[in-house]
């Protein structure tokens, strides 16, 4: 993702002499071509991102088009105050950018994992939220956050996601993009999940189920009209997200369901538990342990369904009872998190 990223910005900035970007000292090539291009228009603000932000503020109201780059964490955790003062309330179109969403770093530990970003920049009023699912979303997302008169956060994986688009599909923020129709589960997918959607729907159609794949591309504003038509033509509606089930996605979904009657379909959240991550691993060991992977979430939505809740209801049981047991067992005694905690 950040690859297309850096090339589009690159394209975009050929053609719009507005556009400027700033970056966290974060050490890769990555704008080599857009430093050499528009040297009058790159700048390495350092790891100073609170003043990166407040500058980027400053640059939008006199007229230039900013665009904010570095890894998640430090482009929103560490700058909340500059986003919401200096950025959203003078509606400042700013083009905020983090890299490394979720849990693409991993493996650097809890300060480079971003689980909660969403949810936090989602509480400041007047920004847009987007987060591509491919490449090529990210291109088009990049596009549109551009023409905006107000502040939108680009939320990117890593590099090496796989394309899902192999043809540039219409796309709007605050619009959804059907990838395959279906009767029975629809699954939003938002960001880098995405792929990993593919593979779960697959599965879930090789079963005898009817799936209808969305790229939620979009996390504010909701695409209500989608939203609306899911609930109520199908079975269980599930989200997934590489981010905490509180804030992002699922709980954007079940506050505008909350306010809605008479939509017969469930709702079931996927996402990362309400703890911090206390293990280091790559990404893909990570999703397994989190149970974002595409068995672990096939599993959870086919227990999901209706006919299958009981089955449901047992296996929580357990779960619980496994939790416990870890809890009173080795792993609490030798200061790492309960295994039953992450299943």
């Amino acid at each position: 993702m950040r690859n297309a990223f850096a090339r589009e910005l690159t394209r975009l900035a050929a053609a719009d002499e507005r556009v400027v970007l700033l970056m966290g000292d974060i050490g890769n090539r990555l704008f080599d071509d857009f430093k050499a291009r528009f040297p009058e228009r790159f700048f390495n603000c350092g790891v100073a991102e609170a003043n990166m932000m407040s500058v980027a503020a400053g640059l939008a109201l006199c007229g230039l088009r900013p665009v904010v780059y570095t890894i998640v964490p430090f482009v929103t955790t560490r700058c909340l105050e500059q986003i919401r003062v200096d950025v959203c309330y003078h509606h400042a179109p700013v083009v905020i950018v983090g890299v490394g969403g979720g849990l693409s770093y991993a493996s650097l530990g809890a300060t480079h994992q971003s689980c909660e970003d969403l949810g936090l920049l989602r509480m400041l009023p007047g920004v847009k939220i987007v987060c591509p699912g491919d490449a090529t979303e990210v291109r088009l997302g990049l596009q549109r956050a551009l023409a905006q008169d107000d502040p939108v956060y680009l939320r990117l994986g890593k590099k090496g996601e796989p394309a899902v688009h192999q043809d540039e599909p219409p796309f709007e923020i605050g619009r959804g993009i059907v990838l395959r129709e279906g009767t029975e589960v629809t699954l939003l997918s938002t960001g880098n999940l995405l792929p990993t959607a593919v593979t779960v729907a697959d599965r879930l159609q090789a079963q005898g189920r009817s799936v209808r794949l969305v790229s939620l591309h979009t996390v504010k504003p909701l695409d209500e009209s989608l939203l609306q038509a899911s609930f109520a033509a199908g079975r269980l509606v599930v989200t997934l997200e590489e981010h905490s089930v509180l804030g992002g996605l699922g709980g954007a979904v079940a506050e505008w369901l909350s306010e809605q009657t008479h939509l017969p379909a469930r709702l079931l959240r996927i996402g990362t538990p309400d703890r911090f991550f206390h293990e280091t691993g790559d990404q893909r060991y990570a999703r397994q342990r989190l149970g974002l992977d595409a068995e672990s979430v096939t599993q959870r939505i086919l227990l999901a369904l209706p006919e299958n809740r009981g089955d449901r209801q047992e296996s929580w049981q357990k779960s619980n009872r496994s939790e416990a047991s870890d809890r009173c067992g080795t792993s609490a005694s030798s200061g790492r998190p309960p295994g039953g905690a992450l299943k």
